[in-house]
């Protein structure tokens, strides 16, 4: 099933393998419970609650606001691996940092998950800019897909593990579960830091330029970003997708933060949920692979067309289901299309860009993901309040799936495929040429 054609796609997509330990056991799974009952001893639930979520929203806003900007200093200079290393190594020391932080200490937790959050974050600015460099035009749906099937299958198979040790702390020879926790903090840290060397070991980024400054990559990325706002008036297809990725990526985010939330107001178990999550991580990882296939086959607009009505439809089940294993069953069915539409966005969006300015562009990208997941608990929140049920409140959140369909349905990709090598800037040194690549 996992079919690589070189080194180069192996390492790249090892570090989906890698990161994803990070957003599934940390920012998913065990930090929030932990932060609650370790750290946030004795505090009210609402207070924590409100704690966690002003640090996830302001590291996604500083990512946001870097994130455009970076990326130009990195197309400039060409520090697209240094930039990935770097904050991939921001994310692994924060988390480390993680195990040392005490009992009651609720600032200092916060803080250091933030900083983890905004490493994590800003190194898939960079991890994301790097393929078209190792994938053709043929191949770029597969290696995407390829890169969330790793993810997930590498995230769930730590999680599981993280998961057994704090059920079964006695069995590792731990003193309880919060010590479970703790170690499994160290667990993420070294997983994440040793399957980041294949990316640095084995893809290289095209067109590197020695003897370039930072200084002067500073200023040159500054001037791109610049000239890449004044173009944005000849870049309509890429505006319109960005707006569209902004609604349906908000629903498809809201739904993975917010749904073991929901599922706790309606009545089930906590332990249930964590086995939910990680059926949707194992169903993910094969699932994906076909979506790269079926995104081939039948076109990428088209794939994430299907993902989009799958998601409208578990949104509906969501507002009716009543027992557990109909939880179970929306997690599968939730997996089917995860990672599908997070894959096929990806390299959808990769065709309409120019290549010369990957990073900065892929910054816009990731901020656009960034600035989501604000409809979305909102529309919830609002709305579950208004009508006093939270089924009415999760099903709300169809709208953002049905607007971004619509938008979608209106970019052209050839339009779009044209333009952006019309506004490509070919400069010496660049060797890297999509087009020329099949």
């Amino acid at each position: 099933m996992l079919k690589f054609k070189n080194r180069q796609e192996l390492g790249w997509c090892f570090y989906d393998w890698a990161n994803s330990a990070f957003a599934t056991t940390i920012m998913s799974g065990l930090f929030p419970v932990f932060f609650k009952k370790h750290w946030c001893q004795g505090m009210e639930a609402t207070q924590s609650t409100a704690i966690l979520g002003i640090a996830n929203s302001l590291s996604g806003f500083f990512v946001a606001a870097i994130a455009p900007l970076i990326g130009a200093i990195a197309d400039r200079g060409y520090y697209k691996k240094k930039f990935l290393i770097f904050f991939a190594y921001l994310g692994i020391l924060s988390t480390t940092t993680l195990f040392m932080v005490q009992r009651e200490n609720w600032l200092p937790a916060v803080v250091v998950y933030a900083i983890g959050a905004v490493g994590f974050s800003s190194s898939v600015i960079f991890y994301d800019s790097l393929l078209p460099s190792i994938a053709n035009k043929k191949r770029i749906d597969y290696v995407s897909a390829l890169g969330y099937a790793m993810g997930y299958l590498g995230g769930g198979i730590l999680f599981a593990f993280n998961i057994w040790m704090v059920v079964h702390p006695s069995f590792f020879g731990l003193k309880d579960s919060s010590q479970a926790i703790r170690i499994s903090f160290l667990t993420v840290a070294a997983w994440w830091g040793i399957f980041t060397l294949p990316i640095i070991f084995f893809v290289h980024e095209p067109g590197k330029i020695t003897g370039i400054s930072s200084g002067l990559a500073f200023r040159s990325g500054l001037k791109q970003l610049a000239h890449t706002f004044h173009k944005i008036q000849h870049m309509k297809t890429v505006f319109l997708f960005l707006i569209a990725y902004w609604f349906y990526i908000d629903g498809v985010d809201t739904i993975a933060r917010m749904g073991v939330d929901y599922g706790l107001s309606i009545g089930f178990e906590y332990k249930d949920l964590l086995l939910a999550l990680l059926i949707t991580q194992f169903v993910s990882f094969p699932c994906a692979i076909v979506f790269g296939k079926l995104g081939k086959r039948i076109g990428t607009k088209y794939a994430i067309f299907i993902a989009i009505g799958v998601y409208i439809f578990a949104v509906m089940w969501a507002m009716r289901m009543k027992v557990k294993y109909e939880f179970y069953g929306l997690a599968v069915t939730i997996g089917l299309v995860q990672g599908g539409i997070q894959a096929m966005s990806r390299s959808f969006y990769s065709r309409l860009v120019p290549h010369d300015q990957l990073a900065e562009f892929y910054g816009f990208y990731n901020m656009t993901g960034k600035f989501a997941v604000i409809l979305g608990p909102l529309l919830i929140g609002v709305t579950g309040f208004f009508f006093e049920s939270s089924r009415i409140g999760i099903v709300s959140i169809v709208i953002l799936f049905i607007t971004g369909g619509v938008l979608l349905f209106f970019v052209d990709e050839k339009k779009g495929a044209e333009r952006r090598k019309y506004l490509s800037l070919p400069e010496k040194g660049h060797v890297l040429k999509f087009e020329n690549k099949e």
